[in-house]
């Protein structure tokens, strides 16, 4: 005999895939945190890796310096 409710297996097995899904996720997030943590301690201490991230990410440069941006086509490229 078998019963229907609730918590049927296909609802079970759901509700374990979702956690594992959930589970990788937060492994993600906290390796991402603590590459968060160790660049940010680099940046509080290091003026040489505060210049170098402040000229990679927002493209700043110093007063007698020129820029200059290449991008590359990726269809020219063969």
């Amino acid at each position: 005999m078998m019963f229907f409710d609730r918590n049927d297996i296909p609802l079970q097995i759901r509700r374990i895939r979702e956690l594992n899904n959930l589970e990788q996720s937060e492994k993600n997030m906290s390796l991402r945190i603590s590459n968060t943590q160790k660049e940010l301690g680099l940046l509080k201490t290091n003026p040489e890796t505060l210049e170098k991230y402040a000229r990679e990410k927002y493209l700043m440069k110093k007063d007698n310096e020129d820029l200059y941006i290449v991008t590359f086509d990726s269809s020219s490229i063969r």
